[in-house]
């Protein structure tokens, strides 16, 4: 069975479109006129032997929205938790999907399945809708035979990530408008008013003060080659990305990332909560140890710790205990290897790392909360400095040209 998205025509001539199961494009066309429907376009959501496409716009998946992957990762713990099949969770949740590309996705999902695929390598070709956390785990239940549970604490996951984020985005959003909104506004003065005020004094023939000069400076720069400098810019942006997608170079760069000084506390953290609540969500699961290293591994951003944590893995598996392991690699909170090696000394490792992932989300949480908070000022503080500079390098003269009057 595939899905088929569709556009039909019914008896009274109203045009009609959604979603069809079937086997082949002609049977979704018979299914169709079967339903009273005259067919217009049956197209596949996804082609073979490549990623979705139709709904889902060629071999690339696009995403569907946190809002709405927390939704159906929510819908779906429910139902296998419950013991549906889950090609019976799939059809489910996309018959109660309100967007048509979730139905769509749902329906490829379990086309996947049907065809005998797990839940898992299925995803696998939706990387864009499914980070490599949200696969990995369910990699790890399929693999332990504790999907159900590990789907629950994933929902829970993926329901506070998409939370903090946009509690972050709202945040942001005031002291981003505020740059722009300053920024544009600079650029006009630097652009349209200064040449303006610059042609008096200067037909005055006074002698102007060093701030002045400087802002006249500016302006023309900004008048003659600012688009030029734009361009720059954004072509240095996408250079960036474009070198950071090689390997070797995006390994020196995390590397960097994660022992410069500036950087060093937020990443180490951030990979550090990353890591422990996808190892606590596995082992409170029952999800073997090794199994649940190597899925939690894959979930870190950033290439230098994630090789640290393959190094862990490694040495787990070998026999050295977990929190040898973390201590030896030298990028974990000392905090966290604490509580692990009181786990594993207690036999409760799956309660300790539970408690030291909530510890390591709460730590990062208000770091973020702090540089949050530093932001609006700091804008206001900057952007306030600018125009203050601006507005003195224009008054200076004005004095000056008073003075010469008197």
């Amino acid at each position: 069975m595939a899905a088929f998205s569709y556009k039909a025509v019914d008896k009274g001539g109203a045009q009609t479109s959604g979603l069809v199961e079937a086997s082949s494009a002609a049977a979704a066309r018979q299914d169709l006129r079967a339903r009273g429907l005259l067919p217009l376009s049956v197209d596949p959501t996804r082609r073979a032997g490549a990623g979705a496409s139709g709904l889902f716009g060629g071999s690339r998946s696009k995403g569907i929205g946190g809002r709405a992957l927390t939704v159906v990762t929510r819908q779906l713990a429910t139902l296998i938790g419950a013991g549906v099949r889950i090609e019976d969770a799939l059809k489910t949740v996309a018959d109660q999907a309100s967007n048509a590309r979730v139905a769509a996705l749902m329906l490829t999902l379990r086309a996947d399945v049907l065809d005998g695929q797990g839940l898992a390598p299925a995803l696998d070709a939706h990387p864009h809708v499914f980070d490599t956390f949200y696969r990995s785990s369910v990699r790890a239940g399929e693999t332990s035979g504790r999907l159900g549970d590990v789907m629950d604490h994933l929902a829970d996951f993926v329901e506070t990530r998409s939370k903090n984020a946009q509690t972050v985005q709202l945040a942001l959003l005031y002291p981003a408008i505020l740059a722009l909104v300053s920024l544009g506004v600079i650029v006009a003065l630097l652009v349209y008013v200064v040449p303006d005020i610059v042609k008096v004094f200067t037909s005055r023939g006074a002698e102007l003060p060093l701030l002045t000069r400087s802002l006249i400076t500016v302006s023309d720069f900004v008048g003659r080659y600012g688009l030029v400098v734009l361009g720059v810019v954004v072509a240095a942006i996408f250079a960036g990305a474009w070198v950071l997608r090689k390997p070797a170079i995006r390994k020196r760069f995390d590397q960097w990332t994660a022992s410069a000084w500036p950087m060093r506390h937020f990443v180490l953290k951030a990979n550090a909560a990353q890591f422990a609540g996808t190892l606590a969500t596995l082992v409170v699961s029952q999800v073997p140890l090794s199994e649940a290293l190597e899925a939690a591994g894959d979930t870190i951003g950033n290439t230098y710790i994630r090789a640290k944590a393959q190094a862990v893995h490694a040495r787990v598996r070998e026999g050295t205990a977990l929190s040898k392991a973390m201590q030896q690699a030298t990028v974990f909170p000392p905090l966290l290897v604490a509580m692990v090696a009181s786990g594993e000394a207690g036999g409760t490792l799956g309660s300790s790392l539970t408690r030291a992932a909530a510890d390591q989300a709460r730590d990062l949480d208000a770091l973020v909360a702090a540089l949050v908070a530093l932001v609006e000022p700091a804008v206001l503080l900057l952007m306030g400095g600018v125009v203050m500079l601006l507005v003195l390098s224009i008054l200076l003269p004005i004095v000056n040209l008073n003075n010469l009057v008197l």
